[in-house]
């Protein structure tokens, strides 16, 4: 056996140059949920939309491949337990939706923007981290223990292994498991990819096609860094474990709970007990290569808010998607991407509800300024 204390470093160091990676491609791609969402509701147009579901299907294809040759267990995977918390799902997608159009860009597009000289997503980063930890482990977590996570349906109690869609159609139909994940992963995607690339200008746009695959593809480096790199036996232990993730399992990108984590370690970065890890190094990741993009093509600008009003949205909007994100277990990246990309149900759901809140609140925000007009 060898050595595995260098393993968080290295799954940690992982992440910070897959992240990189990403908020370099981001940046100069303008890659965006929220913005995709706007481009449809305001102009009718599905460009960036597109991008998004291009880098859902690379996703699922990297990921499936993976699992389905044995380099990652994604049963590991907090996205595939039983338990389908669908009111966590629901309600968190939902207002993560909400607080990512009134704060201007999802979790991800927050960072890249604080990267870009953004002082007006620093501060949705900072409120975002503040009420993502609170809702880990503060005053909001009660709420969300108490009265949000126990409204579920547990799969395991129909002897269902996991929520992902594979395991469920194999349950019901009695086909092979790995027939059924090859089959149901190769049609997702090969749909996604229909619709994506039937249109003229998507497949001519080169930083649309640049987007979409890169962001995939470093979801899918993801899962192999922290499930097939960092995964060994603790010799402590000798227990399988998954080395460099705050949850101690195979993770994949994620923007929500990690932004939580980055404050902690920073405010208490004396305690042996905190380590960077995979999430958090992600998370400074993407910040560092948007900048070295913006520095790099002399687009880094500083930008400050327009009034008291401008500020405010931006507040609630970071509190919302730092509470609804670690409520639906992740973000546009977290669920739409990762989760997605792991086909479960669960994240299916947060991505429709996530794609439901931002859209409503644009129609209020568009309501607003027409009866103030």
């Amino acid at each position: 056996m060898g050595d595995v204390s260098q393993l968080p470093v290295i799954v940690a160091a992982g992440g910070f140059a897959l992240a990189f990676i990403f908020g370099a491609v981001a940046n100069r791609t303008n890659f965006c949920t929220m913005g995709a969402v706007s481009d449809i509701v305001n102009m009718g147009h599905w460009g960036r939309m597109r991008m998004w579901l291009l880098a859902i299907a690379v996703a699922i294809i990297g990921t499936n491949i993976l699992d389905l040759t044995g380099q990652i267990d994604l049963s590991k995977s907090f996205y595939t337990r039983p338990n389908v918390t669908w009111l966590a799902y629901i309600l968190g997608g939902f207002l993560f939706g909400v607080g990512m159009t009134l704060g201007s860009g999802c979790g991800s597009k927050t960072l890249v923007r604080v990267g870009g000289g953004s002082l007006k997503s620093l501060v949705v980063f900072v409120f975002l981290g503040i009420a993502a930890y609170m809702t880990l482990k503060g005053l909001f977590a009660i709420w969300r223990t108490r009265w949000i996570d126990p409204v579920a349906t547990d799969l395991a109690a129909f002897k269902l292994s996991g929520q992902d869609v594979p395991t469920l159609i194999s349950a019901w139909t009695g086909a092979s498991a790995n027939a059924t994940q090859l089959v149901v992963a190769l049609v997702v995607a090969a749909a996604l990819l229909a619709f994506v690339l039937k249109d003229r200008d998507f497949r001519g746009s080169f930083d649309h096609l640049l987007g979409g695959i890169v962001v995939g593809l470093v979801v899918v480096g993801g899962w192999y860094l922290t499930g097939h790199v960092g995964h060994a036996e603790n010799p402590a232990t000798l227990e399988d474990t998954y080395f460099g993730t705050n949850s101690r399992t195979i993770e994949s990108l994620s923007f929500t709970a990690p932004v939580g984590y980055v404050l902690e370690l920073l405010m208490l970065w004396s305690d042996k007990s905190l380590t960077v890890t995979f999430g958090i190094a992600a998370t400074v990741g993407i910040i560092a290569g948007s900048a070295a993009y913006a520095l790099a093509t002399k687009t880094f600008r500083w930008e400050g808010f327009a009034n008291a009003e401008d500020t405010a949205m931006h507040i609630i909007g970071g509190i919302l998607m730092g509470f609804g994100g670690v409520t639906a277990l992740g973000c546009t990246i977290g669920q739409g991407l990762s989760g997605f990309s792991t086909l479960a149900l669960g994240s299916i759901l947060a991505f429709v509800a996530i794609v439901a809140g931002s859209a409503a609140t644009m129609k209020w925000q568009y309501w607003r300024i027409t009866r103030e007009g």
